[in-house]
């Protein structure tokens, strides 16, 4: 078993105003925290980080005997993706994408999420959604209630067999559809999701306020 782990951070953090990806979080950078903890995991045995050069070279990674690789990111989110997959080792037969916008995940929601792709081909984390949701209009004026039953807030990583990524990508380029995550790939291709609950922090940076908070809990967990 080879697991490579792609951490997308290739965004022009254009509704946060600054560089949220090199923002400082408990004395590193939030780009730092999402790789680290790939290298760390000694189930994965290459990184592949999908961003800029210029944003790479400021980051301190931690040396774990883990491979690391850089590569440019694309037009949008699933071009990023595919110039990551572009760059696995050849011998890789399971692939993690990560947003590197999500410093907070855990070692144990990794490992969590590599044993049901064993187990199911594919699988993410995920979070149930216990709020109340409701659908509004272009106006922010709520229009409907929405069902929360079996509603999930999708997380990363998303974990799946190589080749299966690789089949999901290949018909999201031929019908040169848009998707926001490696779930939404998988769909067009027929292939269920196996649904990982995490129970430890795992937001993504987006606002200013995320980051306080982000802070809090790293804080928390140590």
């Amino acid at each position: 078993m080879m697991l490579s782990a792609i951490v997308v951070a290739a965004g022009s953090s254009r509704r946060m105003g600054f560089d949220k990806l090199m923002a400082p979080l408990a004395g590193a950078p939030v780009l730092e925290h999402s790789i680290n903890a790939f290298v760390l995991s000694d189930a994965v045995n290459e990184v592949i980080v999908v961003c800029p050069e210029q944003r790479f070279t400021k980051l301190k990674i931690i040396q774990n005997g883990t491979l690391i690789k850089r590569v440019d990111g694309g037009e949008n989110r699933h071009n990023s993706v595919s110039n990551g997959l572009d760059a696995l080792d050849s011998t890789c037969t399971w692939v993690a994408v990560h947003d590197g916008a999500r410093p907070l995940i855990s070692q144990q929601q990794i490992h969590a999420t590599l044993e049901s792709a064993q187990l199911h081909k594919a699988a993410t984390s995920a979070k149930r959604i216990t709020d109340t949701v409701k659908r509004s209009d272009s106006e922010q004026c709520i229009k409907e209630s929405v069902d929360r039953e079996n509603l999930w807030a999708m997380e990363t990583p998303q974990i799946f067999s190589k080749d299966l990524l690789l089949q999901a990508y290949h018909e999201v380029e031929e019908a040169q559809d848009l998707v926001t995550d490696e779930v939404s790939a998988l769909e067009l291709i027929g292939v269920h999701t196996y649904l990982v609950p995490n129970s430890t922090p795992n937001l993504k940076i987006t606002f200013p306020e995320d980051l306080a908070l982000a802070e809090l809990l790293h804080s928390g967990s140590n």
